[in-house]
């Protein structure tokens, strides 16, 4: 039997933050991961992190403050959990401090537009997300177990030399815990707890390649492992949205087990968040990429007719699709203005010709037969298309007012007088099977301020600490900005820390 003080279950953002920080105090730390890489889909992310009223912001001249982003949160969450929400607030720029006074880490603004017109929110974003980074300037330990971006791991491709965004997010986090005694264990799939007399979880059962093992944690143990976004059972239980291969978590992970092992001790649950939405740009092994950043083309369902702005943030458009069934999938319509590429950022797009010979997409010379390729109404579609047309020229979508928002024009470019809106008009057309992917759910184990598990009286379960998408999101259903996914990963992963180090 192995012996820590702290065991960490999984390997994203916040699990490598929390283990960073426990080795660094001197804890004898373990990092649980699954499968043979490590990262998840942090990896896969651009590295943004939500972590507001930093020294980051503060040097790049942001109007940004803890104030602001209370006001911010206070404008876009739905019946919010004050004390959890203060907390990732307060914490926030002491995290950032702790994590930049370490020579492994180096954080930067980037520009990315937040993700609702309110209170509080910063022109172009007050996301930050470490700097690049070389994968030789790291332990080499770290090169050979990080996971490769989303378009190399899904094409069987190795990653980068150059680590950027997630992938510099993983590195560092990991070079940290590694120099610093630590111990990254992969192929260890958790699949209980062990609790001592008294009730205290104590430790971790988990299967190996060569078997069942135990492994105690004296001090905690911080389940940070993804949500159940990769099993279509517990999506179906949970009334989530979507499909399993659909996700963008890695294939064969985030099937919920570990949620399940906690409430088999008594931990309490919340499925009500659902899950990080996006429109997915259907691949033709049936898989769905994250896709953002719609530039020009426009989105209809079955009807032939456009549902809403597509030039919405990913999440909100996401759920825009899941508001009624018949919008999955959709079909996205562009014309040959980019030279026949998808007018977004698709990760991955995949090849156009690959693409147009499974059908998922379709190419015609014209509207009427484009329709009628995919099924569609060729009325519909054409009176579509001439409406958004008009709309282009005129600058204004009277249906949806795209192009009205700072998010809107953020990706875009081509369109006069909107930037947002750019006509349809030239052939050859065609439209691009689309369904509703996600970057996890959110939904799971209910925590309190610090971090530590409940159980259904609302009392702390000793030593049974949560974080990341293995939890009910501080956000709810909302999703406020850039890295708000790792921002509050990251922070209620180090308040773990810091009450396990406390003793309490």
């Amino acid at each position: 039997m192995s012996a820590y003080d702290v065991i960490v279950v999984g390997s994203g953002g916040g699990a490598l933050t929390g283990a960073a920080l426990a080795a660094k105090a001197g804890l004898r730390t373990a990092v649980l991961e699954r499968t043979p890489l490590i990262g998840g889909t942090s990896a896969y992310s651009g590295g943004a992190c939500w972590l507001p009223g930093s020294a980051v912001q503060q040097r790049a001249g942001l109007p940004d403050s803890t104030e602001g982003a209370r006001a911010y949160l206070a404008a876009v969450l739905d019946s919010p959990d004050d004390a959890r929400v203060e907390a990732l607030l307060a914490q926030a720029p002491r995290l950032v401090a702790a994590l930049e006074a370490d020579e492994l880490m180096d954080f930067e603004w980037i520009p990315f537009s937040e993700y609702y017109d309110a209170p509080g929110r910063v022109p172009m974003g007050r996301s930050i997300q470490p700097s690049a980074i070389r994968r030789d300037a790291l332990d080499p330990r770290v090169g050979a177990l990080l996971r490769p971006p989303v378009e190399r791991d899904r094409a069987g491709q190795p990653g980068r030399s150059t680590l950027s965004g997630g992938q510099a997010l993983i590195g560092r986090l990991a070079a940290m815990v590694l120099r610093d005694g630590g111990e990254v264990l992969v192929e260890h799939h958790v699949t209980g707890f062990v609790r001592d007399d008294t009730g205290r979880v104590v430790g971790v059962r988990a299967e190996t390649p060569g078997g069942p093992v135990e492994l105690t944690a004296d001090r905690g143990v911080l389940v940070a492992a993804g949500g159940f976004e990769g099993s279509p059972e517990r999506r179906t239980a949970h009334g989530t949205p979507g499909r399993a291969e659909w996700t963008m978590a890695p294939r064969g992970t985030n099937t919920g087990e570990v949620i399940d092992a906690a409430a088999e001790v008594g931990a309490a649950t919340d499925f009500s968040g659902e899950g990080w939405f996006c429109p997915g740009l259907l691949q033709p092994d049936g898989s769905g990429t994250f896709t953002l950043g719609f530039r020009g083309g426009l989105m209809v369902d079955q009807h032939g007719e456009r549902y809403g702005n597509e030039c919405l943030p990913y999440d909100r458009f996401g759920r825009v699709m899941a508001a009624a069934p018949e919008r999955t999938p959709s079909w996205f319509v562009f014309d040959a203005r980019e030279g026949g590429r998808l007018p977004a950022i698709a990760m991955p797009e995949g090849d156009p010709a690959e693409h147009l010979a499974a059908g998922t997409w379709v190419q015609a010379d014209t509207i009427e037969a484009l329709a009628e390729a995919c099924g569609l109404d060729p009325v519909a579609l054409v009176a579509t298309v001439e409406r958004f047309n008009g709309f282009a020229a005129s600058g204004v979508d009277e249906d949806f007012g795209r192009g009205t928002d700072e998010y809107d024009t953020f990706f875009a470019s081509a369109g006069s007088p909107n930037k947002a809106l750019v006509p349809l008009d030239t052939p050859p057309y065609v439209a691009a099977r689309f369904v509703l992917s996600d970057l996890g759910t959110k939904g799971g184990l209910v925590t309190d301020a610090a971090a530590r598990v409940l159980d259904e009286a609302g009392t702390p379960i000793p030593g049974l600490y949560a974080a990341s998408n293995s939890t009910a999101s501080v956000f709810g259903s909302s999703y406020p900005g850039p890295g708000a996914p790792l921002g509050a990963a990251m922070t209620f992963a180090s308040l773990a820390v810091e009450d396990l180090l406390s003793g309490s």
